[in-house]
């Protein structure tokens, strides 16, 4: 598979050629919803937490008789069934992390970049580097090359003044190689990758 690589003013600058078994693979569903599944999972905090019966503060002391007082029984203050008692099967400080293969943790990252390539959302630049870090300039550049919601993918490190003029910018994100995740491809529209950045996907993906 071939795609342009363009620059930042829209123009092509040459041929990037794509490996099929990581770009051009038939995407399911499935992965991509087992994927998605495990980063959400593994990304709780798991810090929820509610006071059982035996965490609740309060005296045991019995509140009125059991009998003749036209009131329903009450053994404690605390019970689960009394105001400002304790919680019946409440949330409980857990992890939330699944295991997954990492072999399906790599189809499903391929068959994400596949379904970007089938649908014509895939963009390949020269160089995600600019001369300066203005948000302005760049936001005017995105917009001449139709890029509302887009995820950038760079090399190893993402240029600063790239970073910087990106960070307020609505529904644009930048990730270097080893960031890269199935669920941010999927969260926007278009894909962008660096002619660098498609070397080091096909790399850590071979």
């Amino acid at each position: 598979m071939q795609l342009d690589i363009i620059n930042f003013d829209g123009k092509s600058v040459g041929k990037a050629d794509l490996q099929d078994g990581i770009f051009g693979i038939e995407p399911r569903a499935d992965i991509l919803h087992r994927v998605v599944t495990w980063q959400r999972a593994n990304a709780r905090a798991g810090t929820h937490a509610v006071k059982t019966v035996s965490d609740v503060a309060g005296s045991g002391k019995k509140a009125f008789k059991q009998k003749k007082t036209g009131n329903a029984r009450e053994g404690e203050r605390y019970n689960v069934h009394m105001r400002g008692g304790g919680v019946v099967h409440g949330p409980v400080v857990r992890d939330h992390a699944i295991d997954l293969p990492k072999k399906i943790r790599a189809l499903g990252l391929k068959m994400a970049l596949s379904s970007k390539a089938k649908e014509g959302s895939l963009v390949i630049i020269d160089s995600e580097k600019l001369s300066a870090a203005k948000t302005n300039v760049f936001a005017k550049q995105l917009k001449n090359l139709g890029l509302t919601s887009a995820l950038f993918v760079g090399a190893t490190e993402l240029d600063e003044n790239f970073k910087k003029s990106a960070a307020n910018i609505p529904n644009i994100d930048a990730l270097p190689t080893m960031g890269l995740n199935v669920l941010d491809i999927l969260k926007h529209d278009k894909l962008v990758l660096t002619a660098d950045a498609v070397k080091a996907v096909e790399a850590r993906l071979a």
